[in-house]
């Protein structure tokens, strides 16, 4: 069973390993590098802090001048759009 718990931690490695934000990122999260799943985490905090979801349709986004800039200028995603866009702020 030893060998069975070894596997099963390997597929977290790849999310908990530290990713650096953007500038752009940098200014919604923080600077400093952390794990994906953290950067999701901090976006989310920042979302509900400054009620950004729509009150209609609550899996859409509605960004801020700060997250406009993360988003690609989109005034309006979904989460799943959102991911995407993230991701291309990460390195």
């Amino acid at each position: 069973m030893a060998t069975t718990a070894k596997k099963e931690s390997k597929p977290n490695a790849g999310f908990m390993k530290p990713v650096t934000p953007s500038a752009v990122l940098a200014n919604v999260i923080g600077p400093e590098p952390m794990p994906r799943t953290e950067v999701t985490k901090k976006i989310w905090e920042y979302i509900k802090k400054h009620d950004l979801q729509d009150p209609a349709n609550r899996r859409m986004i509605n960004a801020d001048q700060k997250l406009e800039a993360v988003f690609d200028g989109k005034k309006q995603v979904s989460m799943f759009e959102m991911t995407k866009l993230v991701s291309n702020h990460l390195k």
